[in-house]
């Protein structure tokens, strides 16, 4: 298998889709991007992650400059994230952008919560972002955390904390 090819065809073919069918672009770019996360994780696999890399190079060339290995590298990532077992496939109604916000997070309960309310709340990924910083996950108490790791019903006193 060339790894190259079956990249630069996937990233060719989501160009060109992005360009003739932009109802559906974000589900697409979700998509191909997740298909090129597997490919560049085997092809690390096979290669050696030096590999990425290099393709970052072939692909920037070939393509556009936005197929730089920061960008490789986050699609990989997206993958290993989305296969795992523990996580929903990602949700077409989230962009591109929001998963790049959740990718440095390494706690799963932690992505979902922020996927859950993301969609729940309808954010822009900048209001995401802000969540994110402002760390609301991690302030919640180990009760709530519970709960919504277990799908239990959440009150909003599960939100307050009181101090006596």
């Amino acid at each position: 298998m060339n790894y190259y090819n079956e990249i630069k065809k996937e990233l060719i073919d989501n160009e060109i889709y992005k360009k003739t069918k932009d109802y559906s672009k974000n589900k697409s770019d979700l998509m191909h991007y997740y298909n090129v996360g597997k490919l560049l994780n085997d092809a690390g696999k096979k290669y050696g992650e030096g590999i990425i890399t290099q393709y970052a190079v072939k692909l920037e060339k070939d393509i556009g400059k936005k197929y730089n290995t920061s960008t490789l590298l986050k699609m990989k990532k997206f993958y290993i994230l989305f296969s795992n077992e523990n996580v929903a496939p990602p949700a077409p109604v989230l962009t591109w952008s929001h998963y790049i916000e959740l990718l440095p997070i390494k706690d799963i309960n932690e992505i979902k919560y922020y996927i859950d309310i993301s969609i729940k709340q309808n954010l822009s990924r900048n209001k995401l972002r802000d969540r994110i910083r402002n760390k609301e996950y991690q302030r919640l108490d180990d009760n709530t955390k519970n709960k919504l790791i277990k799908h239990e019903e959440i009150l909003v006193n599960d939100f307050i904390k009181y101090k006596y």
